[in-house]
């Protein structure tokens, strides 16, 4: 069962209200299908969901052929926006003076353009606290600065906000009254790590002190902040959505610089145009690839598109979301057919074949399977043959061990549920790592993004670090937590009310409490040593961001409108 957020259909979670996305949508069907399976002499009939595909494929490739923001009046525009940007950073010499302009620039989106200003920025402002133990003094540049150097990989301590705290470990109640310090603590707290007490206490503190209702004489745009930061941290949020969002937040901030803002609106429409030409691309691979006829699949093309702009929105990864999406939708085509087509032995002689990796396997595959076979190995050894062109690098091999880990792991569940058997936690969750799709994923996410692709990363991502661990698990238990009431009874919230004899409302709580313990460890691994590149770090911590989209749609605080205006809704410019 792979991740729902992949092939979960999304649109039945939050009802569509913008008109300006109404084009981009053909009507709805809901399909309710009886798929025959053969289990032995038992025969199980799943009931499927299918959806027909909504998204207006003719007018997504419509959008390939070219938008205005492509045109070069607009790359000279934002050349010259960018060089006011460096202007801004350059006349802020004194220490810490730079840092709430570089949190503007990234919560914009914009700081790819500034990647080395910003690092030299951060290098500086860690030899300074760190090395020369000189720290900001106020709450909010403290805490500030811990938030960004993390969130880059500076393994900065927890210690920095003592003095900040009485003899008994407790944070001053006087800064119940600097609101601003405390949403940036609040912030910087979901960067702790496992074990570290006073990030754990600073949450608590700040989570209870925010709440409050009556804070003095605060701004309205803080306020909106802050209750922004209490439904969802920073940390956890879909850096995309966040940035549309804070574009009009920093458009009423008292200190808002108006070059900074004019980039950001005008390099999201310029960037929008980019994905909008990917789409469409990948949307001409789908019609080509001719799986369309097989009743069984759902057409997810626009929602694994969007998910794959959510590991990397930057327009020097399109490759990778390109590639990332048609191998989502492959994994996509899989799913189904372990979910609701295939038989038991249909599908062990599936998974059987994909151990073997070559054409001939095929043969004794029923015609529905020959199909999705090929699909599987063309997508695949497409892109093994250009990696080997472009990095002299064989990688085909680890690309058929993650395919067939994830083939196992689906026929593993297969069997489950003909069997009608429940599995311990501990089971279901060590086959999650592979069933839910990520670690597949992630080695390909790695070979996408890699300078100079190693055997060191290869067989670190093997070993199932935490860069895998954590998005594999938050993205399972999100999942877990989204699904509707028929699939939970095969998920972990039924697993856990069996094991711990709780409630439904319980194990949903005891869920989220999981999620904040991954977190944590995510923190940590995003600090500690690797053999990986900054963008695919990034775009481990991205997937971790993704699953918690699943949460924030069951929470009602994101929509589809939200994820469908990446795409086709430009920012208006004056």
């Amino acid at each position: 069962m792979a991740l729902r957020l992949i092939s979960f259909p999304l649109l039945s979670i939050k009802k569509r209200s913008n008109p300006k996305l109404q084009h981009v949508l053909q009507g709805q069907q809901t399909i309710i299908k009886r798929i025959q399976c053969t289990a032995g002499d038992q025969t199980i009939q799943p009931m499927v969901n299918c959806r027909a595909n909504i998204w207006d494929n003719g007018y997504i490739k419509s959008l390939g052929t070219g938008s205005a923001y492509t045109n070069d009046i607009y790359k000279i525009r934002a050349e010259v926006l960018k060089a006011v940007v460096r202007e801004l950073l350059d006349e802020l010499v004194a220490p810490f003076t730079k840092i709430d302009l570089i949190d503007a620039i990234e919560r914009l989106g914009v700081a790819y353009h500034f990647e080395v200003e910003i690092r030299s920025v951060l290098d500086n402002a860690y030899l300074i606290s760190v090395d020369q133990c000189i720290l900001p003094n106020d709450l909010h540049t403290t805490a500030l600065l811990f938030r960004l150097l993390r969130q880059h990989g500076y393994n900065i301590s927890q210690d920095v906000f003592k003095t900040f705290q009485d003899e008994m470990g407790n944070f001053n109640e006087c800064l119940c009254e600097d609101v601003k310090g405390l949403l940036s603590l609040y912030e910087a707290s979901h960067l702790g790590f496992e074990g570290e007490n006073i990030m754990d206490e600073a949450k608590a503190f700040t989570t209870k002190h925010l709440k409050e209702p009556a804070h003095g004489n605060i701004s309205p745009t803080l306020a909106q902040k802050v209750a922004h930061s209490l439904e969802v941290p920073l940390h956890w949020r879909h850096i995309r959505v966040e940035a549309r969002w804070y574009m009009d937040i920093y458009e009423r901030e008292e200190n808002m610089k108006p070059g900074l803002l004019t980039l950001a609106k005008l390099d999201y429409n310029m960037v929008q145009a980019t994905h909008q030409k990917e789409l469409a691309n990948v949307v001409m691979w789908w019609e080509d690839l001719g799986l369309q006829r097989l009743s069984f699949l759902r057409d997810r093309v626009m929602i694994n598109y969007i998910w794959s702009l959510g590991m990397a929105f930057e327009p020097k990864f399109g490759h990778l979301r390109e590639e990332m999406s048609k191998l989502s939708i492959v994994l996509t085509v899989l799913d189904d057919m372990y979910d609701t087509r295939g038989s038991l032995e249909e599908l062990e002689l599936f998974t059987d074949a994909v151990e073997r990796w070559n054409v001939n396997a095929m043969e004794l595959l029923p015609q529905y399977m020959k199909i999705c076979y090929l699909a599987l190995l063309n997508t695949n050894n497409r892109i093994g043959y250009e990696i080997l062109k472009e990095h002299a690098c064989d990688i085909i091999s680890h690309q058929k061990k993650a395919w067939v880990q994830l083939c196992k792991a689906y026929l593993i569940e297969a069997k489950w549920f003909h069997q009608g058997y429940m599995p311990s936690s501990k089971e279901y969750l060590d086959n999650a790592l592979y069933s839910v799709g990520i670690h597949m994923g992630i080695v390909n996410g790695y070979i996408l993004t890699a300078n100079k692709i190693t055997e060191e990363a290869l067989q670190c991502i093997e070993s199932l670090p935490a860069v895998v661990y954590c998005p594999a698990m938050m993205s399972r238990l999100a999942n877990d937590l989204g699904i509707d009431t028929d699939e939970q009874k095969k998920g972990s919230i039924q697993i856990y009310m069996k094991e711990l004899g709780i409630s439904e409302v319980a194990a949903h709580e005891h869920i989220r409490e999981l999620f904040k313990e991954i977190w944590k460890k995510m923190n940590k691994a995003r600090v500690a040593q690797h053999p990986f590149s900054e963008p695919f770090m990034t775009s481990a911590i991205n997937l971790c961001r993704q699953a918690q989209c699943i949460i924030m749609f069951e929470d009602g605080d994101l929509n589809l409108d939200n994820l469908m205006s990446l795409v086709f809704e430009p920012i208006p410019l004056e």
